[in-house]
């Protein structure tokens, strides 16, 4: 079989050597190039009739699935795929995986930890960071594989079906390569299309899924829901942590031995203990689990104490509910806000900054949207452009010693390489505070 790869990131890479190291044929191309491709990409507008003589085209993630190319190669019906699909084809053993579209990677992280005591282990990939073809180059890969998937992912898969899937949530994110949030969610949804007797799908309480809840329950599937409250099958409690053990039995953690702070991290920290629960990990194993992480890097994370208040990094905060979020587990705060808004209007969250925001302080090459919002809510806010700047103004707001959060509610790449790089640059200002 030939195939065709479309996009030569990471994934179009991984997919390139699978293929390669299986002895198939196969091209590369890539509209933009860059400094790690190979000599061998074909750099420039694509061309759907070259693309058309392949057997098959694989997609990368980075590349919108309405490109004009993907509708012609539709039109003269060529097969598409994704590495998920090519990974699939291949795959043997027990599929779980994980979307959303925040906090899938804290959970699939600490889920990745849990299941490393189960025989076999587990091998983790997908949007991670790992990319998932290559935990099949592995001489003996693991009898179960947890892949976190993108909406891009799952909207280019076929038919993935996981013995064990959780929706985590659908926030607005990604109106720049979505033709509307209905295809957004129905991205997501595809996670449990081919899900059957035996099977067992995670969905967060709420009117919004209870009709995908009960088309689960009616083909078999075992359906727990997770939220904040006591009617949850799963989730958190003012007090308390709290999933279900094998038979049934509720297991709880005292809210107060965790190091996360925020409902909706905590609910994270609920479904990873109830995936590991469900594979038969011990409780034990469980609890030190969930006691002991710390989180991930530039998710709500205290990077300082510092003049007097508490900075908070939440760069990987790059859409507004993920900020709206983070507002809320702290209670007020100064906020450094700003970036890409991704085709997301920021003025959903009108409510929750004059709930929670003592000053705005907006960053970013365009912060027309943000203005538009601090000028709406009635909260003081400059504009500063930068990281540094806005680290240096927030140590010297005098009638309150608030927490700094740094929760963008947007992309980072109008000024950084990504939302890591704008956290490290946050942190580093703080430092030089000092």
């Amino acid at each position: 079989m030939s195939t065709a790869i479309l996009g030569m990131g990471v994934t179009g890479q991984s997919i390139a050597r699978f293929l390669r190291a299986r002895g198939e044929l196969c091209a590369t191309f890539d509209e933009q190039g860059g400094k790690s491709m190979t000599a061998d990409v074909q750099i420039g507008p694509l061309d759907a009739k070259k693309l058309a003589a392949f057997d098959r085209v694989a997609v990368s993630p980075g590349i919108s699935w309405h490109h004009p190319v993907l509708d012609q190669l539709r039109a003269a019906e060529v097969r598409l795929c994704s590495d998920l699909d090519i990974f699939l084809e291949s795959y043997q053993g027990e599929l779980l995986a994980i979307t959303g579209t925040n906090g899938k990677t804290s959970v699939t992280h600490l889920l990745g930890v849990l299941l490393e005591t189960a025989a076999g282990g587990v091998g983790v990939g997908g949007n991670i960071g790992q990319p998932m073809l290559d935990l099949l180059s592995e001489i003996h890969p693991s009898p179960r594989a947890l892949l976190e998937l993108s909406s891009f992912q799952l909207q280019r898969c076929h038919e993935a079906h996981p013995k064990w899937a959780a929706l985590l949530n659908i926030q607005s994110d990604h109106a720049d390569m979505h033709a509307d949030p209905e295809e957004y969610r129905a991205s997501k949804l595809r996670l449990f299309a081919h899900q059957s007797e035996g099977d067992t799908a995670v969905l967060p309480v709420g009117d919004s899924f209870d009709d995908l809840a009960a088309n689960l329950k009616q083909r078999g599937v075992r359906v727990r829901r997770f939220g904040y409250g006591n009617h949850a099958d799963i989730g958190s409690t003012d007090t308390d942590l709290f999933w279900q053990d094998g038979a049934g039995v509720r297991c709880t953690v005292p809210l107060a031995e965790l190091h996360l702070i925020g409902s909706h991290q905590q609910c994270n920290l609920a479904v990873a203990a109830q995936a590991a629960a469900d594979c038969g990990i011990h409780e034990a194993v469980i609890r030190e689990g969930v006691t002991s992480f710390r989180g991930l890097p530039h998710r709500l994370q205290l990077v300082s104490s510092h003049g007097g208040r508490d900075w908070f990094d939440d760069s990987k905060a790059t859409n507004p509910d993920a900020a709206a979020a983070a507002m809320a587990a702290l209670g007020s705060v100064v906020w450094v806000c700003g970036g890409v808004t991704k085709g997301l209007d920021p003025m959903v969250l009108l409510d929750s900054v004059r709930r929670h925001v003592h000053s705005m302080l907006i960053i970013g090459k365009k912060q027309a949207p943000f203005v538009a919002l601090a000028k709406a809510s009635g909260v003081p806010w400059s504009k500063l452009g930068t990281i540094k700047k806005a680290v240096l103004k927030a140590s010297q707001v005098q009638d309150s010693l608030l927490p700094v959060l740094l929760s963008p509610a947007a992309a980072s790449f109008d000024q950084f390489a990504n939302y890591a790089a704008r956290g490290d640059a946050f942190k580093q200002a703080i430092e030089a505070l000092k």
